[in-house]
């Protein structure tokens, strides 16, 4: 196993797909002791390859980048048709013309991981499932410490197996995509806790926490468990530095929202998000069917966040997201981690 990055301040930024995470959030949290994430998820390689070198420009040495891991299980066909059918009204409603038909996409897969070969980042994560054993090895040549996101013991032990150097171990309490690693596990349910002391007795390394954590005692808690850092996503949302929409941040203060869930609904995998009049009128409808839904869905999402519309968006938020602080992110850091340095 490669080392873990030794880290001023034990906490992670998590990679945050559709625009949330960004260059100015890696260097931020990268400048303020911790560590930054790219998210490789829904960019094309050049894309990613341009985010890489604007981190890289501003002098953050130590960062990661994460990767979708496809998901080769068949989908629900006609599952997936009826889904698209019973959004066509809600998107004639929104203003939107049509709605594509799924399609098979693997999320630009083998040229992002043809990049990171070619032009290595300090760590790799993994979400959705394991990298085969050849693409670990070439990471591992290239010099990546290479991190997979996991849900349960079973998944751990196989990631460990798989050859990975740390594991993120993620519960419920999440917000967005779960770890799961094929699109039909049920909804995760372990707590996080619950579920981390299990992982530690039973998977050897380095271990990473993640989920509903967003204040000090929560922080310290996971490194008192075991943790070599935590990992969070919510607590950065409402960082100037993130890129999160305008209407996803005014909704994470807005009291009219009161509750998290984790729902299909909008990708066809379970995420966790604030609950919305989307969510409650499609939520049992949707199939367990990614990236197929995430695609029919998408028109729906981007034009309600686009035109100030919270109701029917994704919202991802972990269950503490009332403790987020709008803040730079070097503050929000330090609110975690008083003090400033890792024991």
């Amino acid at each position: 196993m490669r080392p873990f990055p030794t880290l001023r301040v034990p906490i992670i930024a998590a990679p945050m797909a559709g625009g949330p995470s960004t260059p100015a959030l890696v260097n931020a949290v990268g400048a303020a002791g911790g560590l930054g994430f790219l998210a490789g998820g829904y960019r094309s390689a050049e894309d990613l390859a341009a985010q890489i070198a604007a981190v890289r420009a501003a002098g953050t040495a130590d960062f990661g980048v994460n990767l979708f891991v496809p998901d080769t299980t068949p989908i629900d066909t006609e599952a997936v048709s009826a889904y698209r059918q019973a959004l066509l009204p809600l998107a004639a409603q929104l203003g939107v013309d049509d709605l594509p038909e799924a399609h098979p996409d693997d999320d630009g897969w083998r040229a992002k991981i043809e990049l990171l070969v070619a032009s290595p980042v300090p760590v790799v994560s993994f979400t959705f499932g394991l990298p085969d054993r050849t693409t670990v090895e070439r990471l591992h040549g290239a010099g990546s410490v290479l991190i997979g996101g996991v849900t349960s013991v079973p998944d751990a032990l196989a990631a460990r197996e798989r050859g990975l150097d740390a594991l993120v171990v993620q519960g419920p309490e999440a917000g967005g995509h779960q770890f799961t690693f094929h699109t039909a596990d049920p909804a995760p349910t372990t707590p996080l806790e619950e579920l981390f002391a299990a992982v530690r007795d039973a998977v050897p390394g380095p271990l990473i926490a993640s989920g509903g954590l967003a204040d000090a005692p929560a922080v310290r808690r996971m490194i008192d468990a075991g943790a070599v850092a935590v990992q969070l996503g919510t607590a950065f949302l409402l960082t100037p530095e993130a890129g999160t929409n305008a209407t996803h941040r005014a909704a994470l203060t807005d009291p009219g929202f009161t509750r998290t869930i984790l729902t299909r609904a909008f990708s066809g995998r379970w995420a966790r998000g604030l609950a919305n009049a989307y969510v409650e009128a499609y939520d049992a409808l949707a199939p367990a069917a990614y990236p197929a839904v995430n695609q029919i869905a998408g028109p729906i999402r981007r034009m309600a966040a686009a035109s100030g519309d919270p109701q029917h968006t994704h919202l991802w938020a972990g269950t503490a997201w009332r403790k987020v602080i709008e803040a730079p992110a070097a503050e929000v850091l330090a609110e975690l981690w008083p003090g400033g340095t890792s024991d």
